[in-house]
């Protein structure tokens, strides 16, 4: 089939990519010009696993290519994706304009019958919305479905490829059958439901996974008060098939493109239908305060931040990729920044953009962990790359100045940090586990 993917960041690329590798013909288009020119040059802008070699390999086949022209993409096309940003308005809600300038520059660029499928997160009703728009612009026959994604960055190519479920909400049996036919060598359950219900899931499923990941991370904060362990109870719990093991990691909370908005997102469409969704809305308040109990925690530990020296290992918000937008890292250098201390940062990859830290400061991005650590108070290990992991602390405690390790994902083993003289700190483990 001949697609049209609106939009090159992470859903577009990597599901154009895929839908690529899977025989079908891609256009991707993008209004960033400079954008398409480093694609066109082979230069990817999003670090993800496994998404380089499945670029090369379409692209140099024939069946991945980009422009700037919604005609030239989709002449022909039997279907065009919308895959762009759907960011928080400053009230909380979505900014829809760029979904709304593609799907007028859709309806300008029709030429024969397609259907228009939305991979974006978008309200509720956005599907007759947009049908709405094309059909005011657009005079032949066309459909609209809602086709939402549920791909984890750092695995994003694995979950296109072997999807765990296929939605498509639809209201149209022609449009059903192409959007099967698309899909056909997928496995993975498809769900075929209204379009209304298909926005829903996707928020419904993302406020969900934030809140399973809060609660665990609530009882990590009871498990440190009464000596229990928060990694063998997240173990017991998650035995249980109506629980399971997924998302039972505590942490500082939820970070990057999708929860964040999309809670927030959920929770002023409650505020429009008068619903309250009180477990949503806990949801985001303690994801905030796991934050600031880290910061507080190491506080206590060091005597204070003010005047001290502190590395942070980990930019993105989560490992394997280098989306820092919303990490637990900004808030945690942030806090650190407010309570005095200097913060320098180490990332495989990730790099924070300029004017999102406290009163525009310069954060200083060094080469290694080793690195960072010099001279430090202090070091907090926030996100949860396997480098990190794979540490030598002797040599970590030898380049500070102080002793005192947090490590907010529990990646480290406890007993070896403290044989190095580190004082470590961890998320609900009981005190025999650390110096503190």
């Amino acid at each position: 089939m001949r697609v049209a993917v609106i939009g090159t960041g992470y859903v577009g690329l990597v599901s154009g990519a895929c839908l690529a590798d899977v025989g079908h013909r891609v256009t991707c288009v993008d209004a960033v010009s400079e954008k398409i020119e480093h694609l066109r040059r082979g230069k990817l802008s999003i670090f993800e696993p496994g998404l380089e070699e499945l670029f090369v390999r379409n692209t140099e086949a024939g069946r991945l290519s980009f422009t700037t022209s919604y005609g030239q993409a989709l002449s022909g096309a039997d279907i065009v994706f919308v895959a762009v940003g759907t960011p928080s308005a400053d009230d909380g809600s979505v900014d829809m304009s760029a979904f709304d300038a593609a799907v007028l520059s859709i309806a300008e660029a029709l030429s024969g019958y397609a259907v228009v499928a939305n991979k974006s997160t978008v309200p509720v009703g956005t599907a007759e919305r947009a049908e709405g728009m094309i059909r005011s612009a657009y005079g032949g026959d066309f459909n609209v479905v809602s086709n939402p994604e549920f791909l984890r960055e750092g695995h994003a190519v694995f979950d296109f490829l072997h999807p765990a479920r296929i939605i498509v909400g639809s209201a149209s049996a022609r449009a059903t059958d192409m959007m099967l036919r698309l899909y056909a060598s997928l496995d993975g359950k498809k769900l075929v439901m209204d379009r209304r219900s298909a926005e829903l899931t996707k928020y419904a499923a993302n406020a969900f996974l934030a809140a399973k990941i809060n609660f665990i991370n609530e009882i990590s904060h009871l498990a440190e008060s009464v000596g229990a362990d928060i990694d063998e109870v997240a173990k017991g719990i998650g035995s249980d098939p109506r629980i399971g093991n997924d998302f039972l990691r505590p942490g500082p909370g939820w970070g990057g493109s999708c929860f964040p908005k999309d809670v927030r997102a959920l929770i002023r469409l409650a505020d429009r239908h008068g619903e309250a969704l009180p477990i949503t809305r806990a949801a985001y308040a303690m994801n905030a305060r796991a934050r600031v109990r880290i910061i507080d925690r190491l506080d206590r530990a060091i005597g204070g931040c003010s005047g001290k020296r502190v590395a942070v290992f980990g930019l993105a918000f989560k490992g394997n990729t280098n989306d820092t937008r919303e990490s637990a890292s900004i808030d945690l250098i942030n806090h650190l920044l407010q309570r005095g201390a200097e913060v320098r940062a180490y990332d495989p990859v990730a790099r924070l953009p300029s004017g999102v830290l406290h009163n525009g400061y310069e954060l200083v991005h060094a080469g290694s962990v080793y690195e960072a650590a010099e001279g430090a108070d202090a070091c907090i290990l926030a996100t949860d790359w396997e480098e990190f992991r794979a540490m030598n602390l002797p040599e970590l405690a030898s380049c500070m100045s102080g002793n005192c390790l947090f490590d907010a994902r529990n990646l480290l083993d406890s007993a070896e940090a403290m044989r190095s003289g580190l004082m470590y700190l961890c998320i609900g483990k009981p005190s025999r586990h650390s110096l503190f």
